[in-house]
Formats: structure tokens, sequence, C-alpha cells
């Protein structure tokens, strides 16, 4: 080879070199500005009308695991991406949430995935809507319905109704039975007609209270908003039952029936009153009732805050002056970093791709839900999703169960 062929092979090469790195600057730049700057995700709950207050609760939840999540660097497979929350009012009535969830899918095209809907009755309306749009939910919603469909694109980190039955009353008889020697024989139960009341109720009458040696002696149903409770109760008080099982699912509900549990005297322990609901334990029933009078009632739920989680309980405190933290929260604020988990497992901002992802999801022991694995089976239903048993203590509704989450411990209020 001689000197000149050598110095144009040499041009060539570094022309060569030249424009190839300047290729792969400019598909590393273009791959760079594929990214999104934001990747949306909704929340669909009510923010009108008597089940509001929930509403807001959730939305507080969501902001701040919004929040956390941006500050801690965003979506990593995004090339740092953050997430931004759309929220959705569905109204307090499952034609309005319908409504709403169609508004969803036809003006927020972009959104990846979302969270909702609070009362099973909505959420049930909300899924028929995302599930033809294709659109994963997450939901904390209670009804064994939601994921008896054979849907693909919803997934529900709360054990269903049904489950919380059968693990919250057998514990529930086992502490009656330690605290006060001797099981409850007779039941009353007063519940709402929505969609989790009447999920839990099957599952106690059908198999629950016979397993456990209840007699039920009282069953009222009501629809919400419930305008007297008087009738009610004049029955519990009639029937003088060992337990009676409570079930609201508004605060308008709950708080009418306690004051009335209250004036014929049936209140602080002397008919012991247990829920599966979050809404005996809101802090908005401390307006009409007094600390005495929900001392010692429990409730069953999918969630709550618990030990471990002092840190967000104590910044929910400082930015929203909320007085301590129901299930709403801590699971909407989890549902933010299962969004997170998914779309890194996912790579891209796609609802097909995050629908994926969360259903070939193992994350591992949950840090945000009760129990089990953050994990869906075939139907979405979180694999091992536990439950958690709250007691009102000293003004305050507390963690008492399971013992590894309990903030402190449970007693049985003496009947008189």
């Amino acid at each position: 080879m001689n000197k000149n062929t050598k110095g144009r092979n040499a041009a060539g090469m570094t022309r060569r070199t030249v424009l190839s790195g300047a290729a792969a600057v400019g598909l590393s730049g273009l791959a760079r500005a594929q990214q999104p700057a934001e990747v949306k995700v909704g929340l669909i709950v009510p923010l009108s009308g008597i089940y509001t207050r929930p509403g807001q609760v959730m939305k507080m939840g969501a902001e701040m695991g919004i929040d956390h999540i941006n500050k801690q660097g965003g979506i990593k497979a995004l090339g740092g991406a953050r997430m931004k929350l759309v929220v959705i009012d569905c109204g307090d009535t499952t034609e309005k949430a319908k409504n709403a969830a169609q508004r969803m899918v036809a003006q927020e095209t972009d959104l990846v995935a979302a969270t909702g809907a609070y009362l099973s009755s909505f959420t049930l309306a909300v899924t028929e809507v995302t599930e033809r749009a294709e659109l994963p939910v997450l939901t904390l919603s209670y009804s064994d319905l939601l994921t008896e469909r054979g849907f693909k694109y919803i997934f529900q980190t709360a054990a269903p109704a049904s489950r919380q039955s059968e693990l919250g009353l057998p514990t529930l008889m086992k502490l009656a039975e330690s605290a006060s020697g001797k099981r409850p024989k007779t039941v009353a139960m007063l519940m709402d007609n929505t969609a989790t009341s009447i999920a839990t109720a099957k599952a106690l009458k059908e198999k629950l209270f016979a397993q456990e040696g209840l007699q039920l002696v009282v069953e009222e149903v009501w629809t919400p908003p419930l305008s007297d409770a008087t009738p009610l109760i004049q029955k519990v008080r009639s029937a003088r039952p060992d337990l009676l099982l409570f079930m609201p699912n508004a605060v308008s509900d709950a708080k009418l029936g306690l004051e009335k549990i209250n004036e014929f005297g049936l209140g602080q322990g002397k008919i012991p009153t247990v829920s599966f609901s979050i809404t005996i334990a809101e802090p908005d029933m401390l307006q009409s009732v007094s600390t005495e009078a929900v001392q010692g009632i429990m409730t069953i739920v999918a969630n709550w805050g618990s030990k471990g989680q002092e840190e967000l309980i104590a910044e929910l405190k400082a930015k929203y002056k909320e007085p301590w933290a129901t299930q709403n929260v801590v699971s909407t604020y989890g549902d933010m970093w299962l969004m997170k988990e998914a779309l890194e497992k996912a790579g891209k901002a796609d609802r097909q791709a995050v629908a994926q992802a969360f259903r070939t999801m193992d994350a591992g022991p949950s840090k945000y839900f009760p129990g089990g694995q953050l994990k869906f089976d075939e139907k979405g239903r979180r694999v091992g999703a536990g439950v958690v048993i709250v007691q009102w203590q000293n003004g305050v509704p507390v963690t008492v169960y399971p013992p590894e989450l309990a903030q402190a411990t449970p007693f049985w209020p003496k009947k008189s």
C-alpha cells in the first residue's frame, strides 16, 4: 500500500467514524426525545354528593404518592418521566359514575392506568367502561363481583368482601371469647344495599354464621341515604343480641345509626358493635358522637394506617390536617407505587403494556397493603390479600390486628 492510498483510507476511516458517531448521538437524542416528559394516570372518585369525603381522602393519598415518586426520580425506565395525576369526579350514583368513566376514556386518551372508584357499586359501573377501553384499573373496592366477570383490565388490591368476612369474623369471635370468657351466640345485622355490603352479608349468612355458631336474630337493609335509624335500632334493642354488625358506607348513615344506638342506651359496649366498613372509623364521626360513644367499636377493613407507616401518617397530618390515615389514603398511595412498578416493568407509557405488567408482576411482599404479595392471580385479585381490624380507643381508631401491624392491643367491650 503506497502513502497516498494509506492517506485516503485513513481519511475515509476518519470520516466514517465521525459519521457513525454522529449517527449514534443522533439516535440517542431521538430515543431521549421519544421518552415522554410525563405519564398520566387517573383517579376516578366521588368528589360531590354524600360520598365526597372518601373521594377527597383518596385524592390526598394519590397526590402524596405522585409527589414522592417524582421527587425520587420519576419512572427510571422512561428516562425519569414524571407521573401526572388526572382527577375525575364520579359523583354519588352509579349512573354518574358510568358517565364520568365514559368522559374519562374519551377525553383522557393518553392515560396509562387509573384507580378508584370507592364504592363497589360505582366501581362495577366504571370498570364496564374502562374494560372496553382496555384501560387497566386498580381498585380497593371490595365486591367479589368486580373480579368475577372475566375482565382482563381490573386489578383488586383488597381482599374481596367474602374473603374479608372469612378472615375477620373468626378472629373477632376468638377475641370475644378470650376477653369475656364466652362466645357470642346471637347477632343482629344492619346494612345498606350497596354491592360491598351485599357481598359481605352473603358470605356471613351462607357460611360463616353457622360456622361460628351465631344465630341471626335481626336483619335490616336500607338504601342510602338513611333518613331515620329509629326503626332499625328499636329492633336491635328488642332482640338484645350478643353482637351487632352495623355496615354503612356513607358517613351520614353511620352518624345517624350511632346517634340512635347511643340514644337507645345500646352504646359503649352494652351491645358490642362491629362493622365491615371504614365509614364507621372516619374522622367525621366525632362531629356527631362523643369519643365515649364510639369507644371499643371495631371494624374489619382491607387496609389502614399501621405500624411501619409512621412517616407517611405524620406527613398526612402535617400536609392535610388529617388526624389519622384511613385505608383510602394508604391504599391509594400504594396504588401510585404499583403503577410506577408496572411502568418500570413495561418500559413504555402504553396501557396495554402496563396491563400486561400488572398481570405478570411479582414484586415481593406488599408494603402498603396488608398481607400477601404485589402479585395478581388470573382473576386480577392480589395474591394473599389480608384484612386489618381497627378499634376505636380513646378517640382514635387504631389498628389492633394483625399483630405485626398493630398499633395497640385490642379489647372486647363488656356487655352489660
